[in-house]
């Protein structure tokens, strides 16, 4: 009787042992490998996709430009265009922004002048250049014996006054202004040896309708003085 008891007691133990241990020990998950159809993985590919192909235009738009022509110099009224006195540069512009510039493609125009004054380092506009036909202004140059201020340089404007000379006797005619806001197409200042009571010549830009008085008023005896007009010189 002991030894049955002794058996049962012991196949309980077991049993409760059995349990304990299966209680305890972890359930192994078995991973499985992701599909292509699966949705998150999906959507992860869209959006690297989506984040490289944002990168690669960022890049390129970054990079997109358009050759344009850029002066080299100050370029005034009635001077042909040759390469010589423009650069090329790469700016950004959009399509409509580069339709006012000269193009670079097409090379540099030939038998055209420059129409307004350009500054240097300034986009040439196409508005710029033209015939030489419809140029209204002609240069036209004015020795002074009392040299002109600094600030007289190429793009500046002059006023020209007169004031005809004294004459047998009778005293110097009052300065008179004879032609207001021209153009400095150039500047020759003597130097050198000449530099002491050298004339400094001045190319001015003369619109034809007043060409016949700028030119009567230079070849009489009086003497023309060039006087800048404040803020517009170097």
């Amino acid at each position: 009787m002991m030894g049955t008891l002794e058996a049962a007691s012991i196949r309980r133990g077991n049993d409760v042992d059995t349990l304990s241990a299966e209680l305890v020990s972890p359930v192994a998950v078995r991973l499985r490998r992701p599909s292509w159809r699966d949705p998150r993985l999906l959507a992860g590919l869209v959006m690297v996709a989506a984040a490289v192909a944002l990168g690669a235009w960022a890049v390129s738009a970054a990079e997109a430009s358009t050759p344009v022509y850029v002066a080299r110099g100050t370029l005034t009224p009635g001077e042909a265009v040759t390469g010589s006195q423009l650069v090329v540069a790469q700016v950004r512009l959009g399509s409509t922004e580069a339709a006012r510039y000269l193009p670079v493609t097409a090379g540099v125009p030939a038998g055209l002048v420059v129409l307004r004054t350009v500054g240097s380092g300034e986009l040439v506009p196409r508005s710029a250049v033209g015939a030489a036909t419809v140029l209204e202004v002609r240069p036209v140059p004015v020795a002074v014996a009392v040299a002109p201020s600094s600030g007289v340089i190429e793009g500046a404007r002059v006023d020209l006054w007169v004031s005809g000379a004294a004459r047998d006797g009778a005293a110097a005619t009052d300065p008179r202004l004879l032609a207001e806001g021209l153009e400095v197409a150039e500047v020759t200042r003597p130097s050198g040896g000449l530099a002491v009571g050298g004339k400094t010549t001045v190319q001015v830009l003369v619109p034809t309708r007043l060409l016949p008085a700028v030119l009567g008023a230079l070849a009489t005896d009086g003497s023309v003085q060039v006087v800048l007009v404040p803020g517009s010189g170097g």
